[in-house]
């Protein structure tokens, strides 16, 4: 613990942050990784996890690593969720990548015979986090990335009417995903700023397993992060 402590105040004084990077499976994990190594992560501290599947599992994995940083003395300034998901088309393409500017609980809610309606509206908690939008804009031109919000589901969507209902409650949505949110919550309790990067393997709509490309999008994700290691060490989130 002392020598973690010892590391992290050099790694402050040096003015690097301490990344968190949780992905839902290790797969996801192996392709973020494999860009660190690659192409070299400097000084700072850019660790990975897979988190586990599903919101409430990537919560509690992420809540969990982020307070033993903590009391190792050696606290993440900011955590990342990332992997794979669907893209909403035209405009996340298979192989695209995609950095939320909305990281949003799409069925957090209550069904109604007038439609859904999310948690909020029902007078109690949260939906939608908002990650820094100056970090966001610079992770987005360094990896070449679109833009928009990215909607945690607890079941995937496999139907264009499901697809097409998403939408109008989210026209700036790009991407859906498992675990965005729930790792957003984590963060949001440690006090710590998130950021939702998603590499699309397939297209948000009817369930067609012979249209995904899976190994193209791992192969997206870890050439992004390859681009974001400076990007990710230097931002400073007492600067914003």
């Amino acid at each position: 613990m002392e020598l973690q402590a010892r590391e992290g105040r050099l790694i402050a004084a040096a003015g690097l942050a301490r990344v968190l990077v949780a992905t839902a499976v290790p797969v996801e994990r192996d392709a973020v990784a494999e860009a660190f190594g690659a192409h070299g992560a400097g000084g700072g501290v850019l660790d990975v996890i897979d988190a586990g599947v599903g919101p409430a599992l990537a919560a509690a994995s992420v809540a969990s690593a982020l307070t033993a940083a903590s009391l190792q003395g050696t606290p993440y300034d900011l955590v990342v969720s990332a992997g794979i998901g669907g893209g909403f088309q035209p405009e996340a393409p298979v192989g695209s990548l995609v950095v939320a500017d909305e990281i949003v609980a799409a069925d957090l809610g209550a069904e109604t015979p007038d439609g859904f309606l999310p948690v909020t509206e029902l007078g109690f908690g949260t939906v939608r986090h908002h990650p820094p939008a100056d970090l966001v804009r610079r992770v987005a031109d360094a990896a070449g990335a679109r833009t928009g919000a990215v909607l945690t589901v607890s079941t995937v969507t496999g139907t264009a009417a499901r697809a097409t209902a998403l939408r109008e409650r989210h026209p700036t949505a790009l991407a859906e995903a498992m675990e965005g949110f729930g790792v957003a919550e984590a963060a949001g309790a440690h006090g710590v700023p998130v950021l939702e990067i998603r590499a699309i393997s397939n297209p948000v709509g009817p369930r067609d397993r012979a249209a995904w490309r899976i190994g193209d999008a791992l192969a997206a994700l870890t050439e992004g992060f390859g681009k974001l290691v400076p990007v990710l060490e230097s931002w400073n989130r007492h600067d914003q």
